[in-house]
């Protein structure tokens, strides 16, 4: 054949191959979502999610530690806690099980990167993001409790806030909070593009934060709609978002990308429970790879354009990454 363009000569040898990667993922773009509840050597397991727990502050120090070994430099914590209430006070309790555990941390782990969930439902009696008031999730209402939430986790040592919850203007409000506390260096990670996900199932799981009636959907976004997340995130970052995310990652590969192409800010996407899940159960049966699906499908959200990716899979894909 007489071929000018033979494109498998750069594909012929493992060497040549890493020259011409385009996408190469690393460590230390790994966060790793970890599951805080009051206690001490506590690492229970989580049936929904095999292979993750429920920490007690020294284990999330040990578990730190290993990650930090393995070069994950950032850890998102959410606090399980069995104390709610239709007011999620618990939620800005400053001696509450995030607080806490965000003390402990930094004191082992000074320089870690810690981030910490500020939504209402792990401490809410009906398991919505906001307050529900006359039957309806109030959004102006639930950004007010937010902030307090916010300031509280920037007292006790945060690095990122990261608001979950989908309420409108909340970033802003946050921002302010943040600011007028004297805690102008605390970043924000926005949950700007959060669809209303089936993906979401085991995370639910492990924190008993299921709806116990109604769903999600008057503030977590349509599934079909890609528009609508730009516009989301435009918003977030003129209210001053330093990161904006996309939740789920791997059925919203066009959504990264759009939003990449789109703006100049920090992506992160979100490799949610329900992914994990789908790994772990496909390899159990020996469907698949376990090892190669995990590299494959964290490849494909960082090629995508993601600049971090929150994922159960931050301890197993570092070690694999430096073998």
């Amino acid at each position: 054949m007489d071929l000018v363009h033979r494109p498998r000569r750069l594909r012929r040898s493992e060497p040549i191959r890493t020259l011409v990667r385009e996408t190469k993922l690393s460590a230390g773009e790994l966060i790793a979502p970890l599951f805080i509840k009051e206690g001490r050597g506590l690492r229970e397991p989580i049936d929904t999610m095999p292979g993750q727990f429920r920490l007690s502050s020294d284990e999330l120090v040990r578990e730190s530690e290993e990650l930090w070994e393995l070069g994950v430099r950032a850890v998102n914590l959410f606090g399980y806690s069995t104390k709610k209430d239709d007011g999620a006070s618990e939620a800005y309790n400053p001696e509450g099980v995030i607080p806490n555990a965000v003390r402990t941390l930094k004191k082992a782990l000074p320089d870690i990167c810690v981030q910490t969930d500020i939504a209402l439902d792990p401490y809410s009696i009906h398991g919505h993001d906001g307050l529900v008031i006359e039957g309806e999730v109030a959004n102006d209402e639930t950004v007010d409790v937010l902030c307090r939430m916010a300031v509280v986790h920037a007292e006790a040592g945060v690095d990122w806030v990261a608001p979950s919850d989908m309420m409108d203007g909340r970033v802003g409000a946050i921002r302010d909070a943040l600011d007028e506390a004297s805690k102008p260096h605390v970043g924000i990670l926005a949950y700007s593009a959060k669809y209303a996900s089936c993906f979401y199932g085991p995370f639910r799981g492990a924190l008993d934060s299921a709806p116990r009636k109604g769903d999600k959907k008057t503030y977590q976004m349509d599934p079909a709609n890609q528009r609508e997340a730009m516009r989301e995130i435009a918003l977030d970052i003129e209210e001053g978002a330093d990161v904006v995310m996309v939740k789920p990652a791997l059925p919203y590969l066009d959504v990264i990308a759009r939003v990449r192409a789109q703006f100049d800010v920090p992506v992160a996407a979100y490799n949610v429970s329900g992914e994990y899940g789908m790994i772990v159960a496909a390899a159990e049966r020996g469907w698949i790879d376990r090892d190669k699906a995990i590299l494959e499908a964290l490849t494909s959200i960082k090629r995508a354009g993601a600049d971090m990716i929150l994922t159960y899979f931050a301890k197993e894909a570092a070690r694999l990454l430096g073998e």
